[in-house]
């Protein structure tokens, strides 16, 4: 996946690499957590962002078990439809924004 992003992947990645510039944040593409790849994470914000195509409407169970599984890690997990990124980036990097600045101090 990582040397053939989805078009919403690219596009997010270029966004979140030169557009938040939030509280030190800093994004990794394909990242490791426990035994899952995330998209993209914020290890500061203990924030995941996932991207999900169609092929993620037939598989809810598996990435609602997944997501949990994160989360007991410690993150937070946004996830996004590809619809939602090529259609609305202006609104998804607000949301992510928003998840940035609501990171409780440690």
């Amino acid at each position: 996946m990582r040397a053939e992003p989805t078009d919403a992947e690219r596009i997010l990645w270029q966004r979140l690499r030169h557009d938040i510039v939030l509280s030190g944040s800093h994004f990794r593409r394909q990242a490791t957590i426990g035994p899952f790849i995330v998209d993209f994470v914020c290890r500061k914000a203990k924030l995941v962002i996932e991207l999900d195509g169609g092929q993620h409407d037939e598989q809810r169970q598996a990435d609602a078990r997944r997501t949990r599984s994160i989360q007991a890690s410690g993150y937070r997990v946004l996830r996004f439809w590809n619809n939602e990124v090529l259609g609305n980036i202006d609104g998804v990097l607000h949301e992510i924004q928003s998840a940035l600045t609501s990171v409780p101090d440690a």
